[in-house]
């Protein structure tokens, strides 16, 4: 008797068209929001910001520059977490709303004496590049893929 009791209510609730596990997808509920996540490979630290070096596709290395002011002014496009002790790898979350960038969320290790922290070191970057013109005026990011 209990086993027709149930079955005749998940007849009924199917019959109905009411979902019974999961949720319905309205527009109401769609984020403009989307995200890409790079795995870093190196974080250097600079007077003017965060250098970031990231493997791409095809293995080779590119760089990025997040201004310092990114993460110190309220409501800025930078946000800088420390990731619990373990083995966690730094990573850089980029967001964009309607197509545009927004905001970036830095994943980096807690210690800086870990590996994937660095200081700068003369000779990353060609002796003819102003470094600190990279941090310039920055608006949005270009990923190299």
């Amino acid at each position: 008797m209990k086993k027709l009791v149930v079955a005749i209510v998940l007849l009924s609730i199917c019959a109905a068209g009411v979902p019974v596990f999961g949720q319905t997808i309205s527009k109401e509920n769609l984020s403009d929001f989307y995200y890409v996540n790079i795995s870093v490979e190196m974080v250097y630290l600079y007077r003017a910001g965060y250098v970031i070096r990231y493997r791409k596709i095809d293995k080779t290395m590119a760089t990025l520059y997040l201004p310092h002011e990114w993460f110190t002014t309220a409501g800025g496009k930078g946000e800088l977490v420390t990731l619990p002790k373990g083995k966690e790898w730094p990573s850089l979350t980029i967001y964009y709303k309607n197509g545009e960038f927004s905001h970036v969320r830095l994943y980096v290790h807690w210690s800086h004496g870990h590996s994937t922290w660095g200081v700068l070191p003369m000779g990353i970057v060609p002796m003819h590049i102003n470094i600190d013109d990279r941090f310039k005026d920055v608006e949005t990011l270009n990923i190299e893929y």
